[in-house]
Formats: C-alpha cells, structure tokens, sequence
C-alpha cells in the first residue's frame, strides 16, 4: 500500500496468534488492510475481532459431510457464539470475515434459521 510501517505492537501480535481466523487469510487480510488505512503514523495498530465464547467448551467438528454441510454448521456455531447478531460489531459476519449481506444470503441459501433446535 507504499505505507512504511516500522512496527506492530506486541499485544497486537499475540492477538493475530491468538485468533482462530475462522474466516482465512480472507479475513486476516482484511484487518490488516484496515489497519493500514486507518493508521497515520509508522505503528500498525490493529483491531483484531474477538471471538465470542460462551463458557462451554466448542462442540467438537464433524469433519465429514459435503463442503455446504460444513459451511451451515461453520455458520451456525458463528451464529450461536453472537447469540445470531449477523451484522455489527462481534456480529457473526464480523468473525466469519465477510459481508452481513453476504452472510444473510447464505444463510437464505443453506436454510439457516433461528429456531429452538439452532439456538
């Protein structure tokens, strides 16, 4: 971006480490690319979302299925993590990496809706 950064800060760091990146390199990029239009000076600071947990330890992941198996329950765990806030910060889009009219059309596409069985 022609941008000179001469330093990130450590707490900075040990979030992007820390953070699962459930939406890929898509997402990293993107909060690094914010970052760097957002930062005047040579620090990067970045925002790096927060996953939101519920104090249960995360189901464990079937690793079977098609890829759009995968994709609703991917969703659908973004979903309950945000108590199914799509858009918004800490909303399911935000941590998902994509767009809230994005994640709203999948959702209408995969048949995801709120209901007892989803929440």
């Amino acid at each position: 971006m022609g941008k000179r950064i001469e330093s990130i800060p450590q707490k900075n760091v040990e979030a992007l480490q820390a953070y699962p990146w459930p939406g890929n390199i898509r997402e990293l990029k993107n909060v690094t690319e914010r970052a760097m239009i957002i930062n005047p000076g040579p620090v990067l600071h970045l925002d790096v979302p927060i996953m939101v947990h519920s104090g249960a330890p995360p189901p464990q992941q079937e690793n079977s299925g098609t890829l759009e198996d995968v994709e609703k329950r991917h969703i659908i765990e973004a979903l309950k993590a945000t108590e199914w806030r799509v858009s918004g910060k800490n909303g399911a889009a935000e941590i998902l990496g994509i767009n809230p009219k994005t994640l709203t059309s999948r959702m209408k596409r995969l048949g995801i809706q709120r209901n007892k069985k989803n929440t």
